[in-house]
């Protein structure tokens, strides 16, 4: 074994009973609650142990290392040892106290980046991998929004909405945490590389699992139950029927967070999830200001236009013409008035015949895009090249859950 100075040797411990197969974490949590430190916990005589937490987990808490340990444990002592990584303990003063109100909170957390967002006002935004482009301009819309506010957004590294969660979050001051169902060395799926290291320097990664554990199935419901546990509600923003963000939050709601969803068109078989939460109670919003309003957070002040002007610049919407870019706000991307009779004229011509097609289609009522496919006849390809512009052009309204009307000044 190691001869450790005494934090490596606590360590050490904390290590031993996180790995110790079969020892759950809330009978963890009962151990320490009983005997204080686990070095004091590793002391103790099986019948006392099971006394407390039952004979099989005292088995568990007494089993001797595998021949792996001693690896594992320079393993994370060198990776703690890095820039920006930390490893926090159940008894740390960092630990992010949202987590100590579940029944089971990890007794080890490896975390990357700012570990002070773990103990700020969060929201967890989730949603389907498979995410239409709709939902995807939504959850960076509401993430943008809500890290305007100061808001942390969580969300778990998936492909689609949680992505589009971080990127948003990122560029507000609240940023973004990314919990992931993998060891804190791995990036998984490995499309999101760059963006783990973007928020690995402007926010934080968290994970429970060991370092070097790669993506399996089982491990990311758990991974679900730490991002319900961290916020004080979850946003789903599109989910079919059988979905982990439906897991996500019933844990969360089993936990007493507020539970919002976005509703979407009836036809759309990624908003079914999220209807069925509406009927089950959870909030139906459209704007982040809903979930700021029902959470008692503080609403972002007004930005001024010249600067939401120039941040505008940032936004990814390569179709605005040249000069446009105004056209959008910082927060929720609608075009403001002035932009919008500025650049009407170089968006498109209203006497276009498409266009014509399309706003003799349309209503103020809100319109989804399958109905106006089969009022127009159009393809689908057209048909949204020929909203985007109308939007642009200050005709067309894009509205949450991929749903479209004419606007008043139309």
């Amino acid at each position: 074994m190691h001869t450790l100075p005494t934090t490596d040797i606590e360590l050490a411990a904390w290590l031993r009973l996180s790995l110790a197969p079969g020892l759950k974490p809330a009978a963890l949590r009962h151990l320490l609650t009983g005997f204080g430190l686990p070095e004091a916990i590793l002391q103790q005589e099986h019948e006392t142990l099971a006394a407390v937490v039952g004979d099989a987990a005292a088995r568990a808490v007494l089993a001797p290392t595998g021949p792996e340990f001693d690896a594992q444990l320079d393993a994370v002592i060198a990776w703690r040892a890095l820039p920006g990584n930390q490893v926090v303990t159940l008894d740390d003063p960092a630990y992010p106290p949202a987590l100590l109100t579940m029944p089971d909170p990890p007794p080890l957390l490896y975390i990357k980046g700012r570990l002070g967002l773990l103990h700020t006002p969060a929201v967890a935004l989730v949603g389907s991998r498979s995410a239409t482009p709709q939902g995807i301009d939504d959850a960076e819309r509401f993430a943008r929004a809500l890290s305007a506010a100061g808001v942390t957004v969580v969300s778990g590294l998936a492909l689609g909405i949680d992505g589009a969660a971080h990127r948003g979050a990122v560029e507000g001051i609240g940023s973004t945490v990314a919990v992931i169902g993998t060891g804190a060395d791995l990036v998984y799926p490995a499309a999101h590389h760059a963006l783990a290291r973007q928020i690995a320097v402007q926010g934080a990664i968290l994970s429970e699992w060991p370092l070097g554990t790669p993506a399996r199935a089982a491990n990311f419901p758990q991974r679900n139950r730490l991002i319900a546990g961290l916020v004080s509600g979850v946003l789903v923003v599109e989910a079919a029927m059988r979905s982990g963000s439906l897991i996500t939050a019933r844990l969360a709601n089993e936990m007493g967070r507020d539970i919002f969803a976005l509703p979407g068109s009836i036809h759309a078989p990624l908003s079914r999830g999220c209807h069925r939460m509406i009927k089950q109670g959870a909030k139906l919003v459209e704007t982040p200001d809903e979930v700021l309003e029902e959470l008692r957070f503080a609403k972002p002040a007004p930005v001024a236009a010249g600067v939401r002007r120039e941040k505008a610049g940032t936004r990814a919407f390569s179709t605005a013409p040249a000069g446009c870019a105004a056209m959008e706000s910082a927060e929720c991307g609608e075009p403001e008035q002035a932009a919008v009779q500025a650049c009407a004229s170089n968006a498109i011509d209203s006497s276009d015949p498409d266009a014509q097609r399309l706003l003799t289609a349309l209503s103020y009522a809100p319109t989804t895009l399958e109905i106006l496919a089969t009022r127009t006849e159009m393809d689908y390809a057209v048909l949204q090249t020929t909203l985007l512009q109308l939007e642009l052009a200050g005709h067309v309204n894009a509205l949450p859950g991929g749903r479209y009307a004419r606007a008043s000044h139309g």
